[in-house]
């Protein structure tokens, strides 16, 4: 097949992608944060009595405990750092993917997964801090009612920590790694894909097989991150003793997870974590294409 030579970039195409990921971030979202909730949960639990209200055995028990013992809007702990950050968080993973394309030159496989590894280095620079807040909230387990708000969990941070990389920015690192190969893997196969199959005529079955090829990037994607990702609930948690800090680093904390839990536990939370951002991958794909589509064509050159 021929390879394709990227489009010109203006700053019109610009807006156009950050406006059209930003809708598919703040979709996502909405739709699919309680199963984050869940996979923080799981991946931050090392070893616990079944009896405890505290100690989860399955996607189901963890929601109806935490739905029981903390209140049905508990399943939307710490969402609004997401949804604050999500919005310019997949506006600029969309965009920035899109600079790293038209770089690279040529639209060919590799373009695709080299631009998508950019992009997500990108993205976890800039929400990692948001990402250090969104984990401390999810892993207080008081009543939804009494736990702290944001801003209070972002102070307190910032107060006995501070900004740096023990503090507001910990576990940089591991959020560059799990975005980073996620977006490698998410975008390099659906525009590989999607760039040489046939597209269905009727609308309604191209929006399925979008969906279906994002779900396909955001499984692959969810299964080979996963490692950096309970890395970085570990370090960004909770500690297993106060004062004392255990997990320091993105691959010594994978290497004490291994050793002192196995190799399963690299992979706590795969279940709630494909669930989320299986779908998640489809749902933003579809609206990404979509609101740049409406776009285009009701601004035209």
């Amino acid at each position: 097949m021929t390879e394709k030579k990227p489009t010109p970039f203006s700053l019109k195409n610009m807006a156009f992608n950050l406006i059209a990921g930003g809708s598919a971030g703040f979709t996502e979202i909405c739709i699919m944060h309680p199963l984050d909730v869940v996979k923080t949960r799981f991946q931050i639990q090392t070893t616990g009595n079944p009896a405890d209200p505290f100690y989860y055995t399955s996607i189901f028990d963890c929601l109806r405990k935490m739905a029981r013992n903390e209140g049905l809007l508990s399943l939307y702990k710490g969402v609004l750092p997401p949804v604050l950050v999500e919005t310019p968080k997949r506006a600029v993973k969309f965009l920035s993917f899109e600079i790293y394309k038209q770089l690279c030159g040529t639209m060919t496989p590799t373009t695709f997964f080299l631009a998508g590894l950019g992009s997500g280095v990108t993205e976890a620079i800039l929400v990692n801090p948001f990402e250090v807040v969104k984990v401390a909230q999810q892993a207080n387990k008081a009543d939804q009612k009494v736990a702290p708000s944001v801003w209070k969990v972002t102070r307190e941070i910032v107060r006995t920590q501070g900004i740096g990389f023990r503090g507001l920015n910990k576990g940089v690192t591991a959020t560059i790694g799990r975005n980073g190969v996620f977006n490698m893997i998410y975008f390099g196969v659906f525009h590989s894909v999607n760039s040489r199959v046939s597209q269905p005529k009727e609308k309604w079955m191209q929006n399925v097989q979008k969906f279906a090829i994002g779900l396909v990037g955001g499984v692959i994607g969810s299964c080979a991150n996963i490692p950096f990702d309970v890395a970085k609930s570990r370090i960004q948690g909770p500690q297993p003793e106060p004062g004392k800090i255990k997990y320091r680093s993105t691959f010594a904390s994978i290497a004490i997870v291994y050793r002192e839990e196995g190799l399963r536990a690299l992979y706590k939370g795969l279940v709630p974590k494909v669930l989320r951002l299986g779908p998640g991958a489809g749902i933003m794909m579809v609206v990404y294409e979509h609101v740049h589509k409406y776009l285009t064509l009701r601004y035209p050159d």
